[in-house]
């Protein structure tokens, strides 16, 4: 009796120890992540063509930033916005930003551009696109929005593919997020040097609202991703 009353207070002693050192372990564990230091510095700038900033598809277009001397997969992503600009949290220190082979509606260019980063930093990435939009205006006739622009040719290693008119319920309009759009396609558009027009009708859903965005986006031929204007508040009363 006294040999089994023995054994049950060792097993229970090894089970107290057993939980003290798991609860000693998360503490310090926790302790350890607590003291990680936390970003302290941020880059900021713009995709730009001729200085001034591109529209693209939110979270569609990306670069990447890293740092020499540390291993090339430690690449951080940094995603550009719907009107051109990013930015990202990070360390100081020296760094190389590269715009991603394929990504973006512009010629691929592989050049680094080196940031050297101490709190913070504004950068602007020149590309080379292949069709921008310029002198844009929208005009609604009821329910239908003609969007009319024209259509310049920057980089020529790309043939037009079309033209997309959006028209959405928020500022983020584009391809992946829209509620109704007009697409005149490259065969119909014969004089790059005459305006161009596309429309769009609104659809029911958003028929009653206040208002709602337009935008207009070219695409090249082999590229997943267009050049868009900005997008513009249009009143429906």
């Amino acid at each position: 009796m006294f040999l089994i009353h023995s054994i049950n207070q060792t097993v229970m002693k090894s089970k107290l120890l057993t939980l003290l050192s798991i609860t000693l372990l998360f503490i310090f564990s926790g302790c350890e992540k607590d003291n990680y230091k936390a970003p302290d510095a941020t880059i900021t700038g713009r995709v730009v063509y001729q200085n001034l900033p591109l529209g693209v598809r939110s979270d569609g277009v990306q670069l990447e930033l890293y740092q020499p001397g540390y291993a090339f997969s430690n690449k951080i992503p940094v995603y550009v916005k719907w009107d051109g600009t990013f930015s990202v949290k990070t360390f100081s220190g020296n760094y190389k930003l590269t715009r991603l082979k394929g990504n973006g509606p512009w010629a691929d260019n592989t050049d680094t551009i080196n940031v050297q980063l101490n709190g913070t930093a504004n950068v602007d990435v020149p590309v080379d696109p292949f069709f921008i939009v310029k002198n844009e205006t929208f005009t609604r006739t009821g329910t239908t929005v003609t969007a009319t622009f024209n259509l310049q040719r920057i980089n020529t290693s790309r043939a037009l593919e079309l033209v997309r008119l959006y028209i959405g319920k928020t500022i983020i309009t584009d391809q992946a997020r829209n509620e109704a759009n007009g697409t005149k396609n490259a065969s119909a558009i014969t004089d790059l040097t005459q305006p161009v027009t596309v429309t769009a009708t609104i659809p029911a859903a958003l028929a009653n609202n206040e208002f709602v965005f337009v935008r207009v986006g070219v695409k090249a031929v082999n590229t997943a991703e267009y050049v868009y204007t900005m997008p513009l508040q249009l009143n429906l009363k």
